[in-house]
């Protein structure tokens, strides 16, 4: 490692990476997050509250495994409500896309209905998946509780 690497905040040298991977090796039966807790105590990483830096420590840790640096454990588990594997929008047959040429008289009346937890919802997000540039993104609330706003 030729120059040090700065990572929020903190340079990391070569001497910081043989500590970090003397850690590993004193201590083979930690998981990756305790190892971050480990070395957060040992370096006094801590938030202005007082409690470790873990995340930070663990995006340290994870940047130095990937970039070769240190050889991390392997990762024992993975949350079982990953908000990736919930993104997937389900496969919905769409509309023709064909352009529609007319006036907004034509089209007639304009109805808004609230989708979420409907039959329409999967159209609605693949839709939205297929023509916004944003894509879909799955709903975090529960958008029927909110109160109405009034003018």
């Amino acid at each position: 490692m030729s120059e040090p690497i700065r990572h929020r905040g903190r340079e990391i040298d070569a001497k910081d990476i043989a500590f970090i991977q003397q850690l590993i090796a004193q201590n083979p039966g930690l998981s990756r997050r305790r190892l971050s807790a480990r070395l957060c105590e040992a370096w006094q990483w801590r938030q202005p509250n007082g409690a470790l830096r873990d995340m930070v420590a663990r995006g340290l840790l994870l940047m130095l495994h990937r970039a070769g640096h240190i050889q991390l454990p392997a990762k024992r588990c993975s949350p079982p409500n990953n908000a990736v594997r919930h993104r997937a929008v389900p496969a919905t047959p769409l509309p023709s896309p064909e352009p529609w040429a007319g006036s907004l008289s034509q089209l007639g009346t304009l109805d808004i209905r609230l989708v979420r937890r409907t039959d329409a919802e999967a159209l609605f997000a693949a839709l939205l998946q297929a023509h916004h540039y944003l894509g879909y993104n799955r709903p975090v609330g529960d958008y029927a509780q909110l109160p109405m706003m009034r003018n």
